[in-house]
């Protein structure tokens, strides 16, 4: 009886933790571009491309975790999956030539071996280690890999994929521009973009993100961050246009609307997103910002309406689903 007390508590417990892991995942304030992470909220992708992990299900990783938890609660854990947080110094000496020995808080006296590795053998270490979010190690590994060949066009995309991670702006837009002189493909060109977008050169960006718009012509991810660019310049018409050929013209005027209310431009938000519920009468996410938008600007009769339409739109909803 005891024993099954002790787990029903402990199965409790693990439900208590995961629920709240849930909610911590949903509400923790995120690291990245803000303006992508309003796209990449909505569906849409945007920002730096990079390796994409296999079964990388975020729902399941945040339920893994309780059960982690009592891993190294019974079992001692693994120190390499520690998080710690590099340095600009560290970045320094990730890029000298001659690393053998990794300083830092998980590798303390470890001296890695790389006498007989070659330029792709680090390069494919520098891959997984990114892939694992192990960006210190990433970094290191892919240094080496562009020392022993300065030439090797993914080893400098990846590196600048991993200084981007670390919030190494400058230094990941060298390693792009370092891409791109060699290869100049979509991939390189729209993180050497975005790079550039980041760092307020819009116009520069515009230019390399049309140019993978040309290799690339339907990337999704290359079109939204050139419609980010263009709306960083003022360009609104030009940055709908790259919205809608990224994902249609619903979700171009509805994410040219959500910059534009970013941008505090709540009139010329309202028309995108009026433009939206003509193709999608019962869009709930416009009728949403639309019945708050006229609110804020004065048409309480169009709010109420909004909110009116907003209510039947999501009964209707919650029927069909029900059915």
């Amino acid at each position: 009886m005891n024993k099954r007390r002790l787990l029903a508590v402990l199965i409790a417990f693990v439900l208590t933790i995961a629920a709240t892991a849930m909610w911590s995942a949903s509400t923790i304030q995120r690291e990245g571009d803000p303006d992508a992470i309003v796209l990449e909220d909505s569906g849409s992708e945007a920002g730096v491309d990079q390796p994409k992990k296999k079964g990388g299900n975020k729902v399941v990783k945040v339920l893994a975790a309780p059960f982690k938890l009592f891993g190294k609660m019974f079992g001692g854990g693994d120190e390499q999956n520690k998080v710690y947080r590099m340095r600009e110094k560290d970045a320094q000496r990730f890029e000298s030539a001659g690393v053998e020995k990794i300083e830092d808080a998980r590798h303390q006296g470890t001296k890695r071996d790389t006498s007989s590795a070659s330029a792709q053998e680090h390069l494919e270490a520098g891959r997984e280690y990114l892939l694992e979010g192990n960006y210190n190690d990433a970094i290191s590994e892919l240094s080496m890999a562009t020392s022993l060949d300065p030439k090797l066009t993914e080893a400098h995309n990846l590196l600048g994929v991993a200084y981007d991670k670390k919030g190494f702006t400058d230094r990941a837009r060298d390693s792009f521009e370092r891409a791109v002189k060699m290869t100049e493909d979509a991939d390189t060109l729209n993180n050497l973009g975005f790079s550039l977008y980041q760092n307020g050169n819009y116009r520069a960006a515009v230019d390399r993100l049309k140019r993978a718009a040309r290799l690339a012509p339907t990337d999704e991810r290359i079109l939204n961050n050139l419609g980010l660019a263009y709306c960083r310049l003022g360009k609104i018409d030009e940055a709908y246009k790259a919205f809608a050929r990224a994902t249609g013209p619903l979700n171009g005027n509805l994410n040219t609307a959500k910059m534009l209310e970013r941008f505090g431009r709540e009139d010329d938000a309202i028309r995108y997103y009026e433009a939206a519920r003509t193709i999608d009468p019962n869009n709930t996410l416009a009728l949403r910002r639309l019945a708050d938008l006229y609110q804020r600007v004065g048409r309480a009769m169009e709010s109420e309406a909004a909110k009116s339409a907003l209510a039947l739109a999501s009964n209707n909803s919650a029927n069909s689903t029900g059915k």
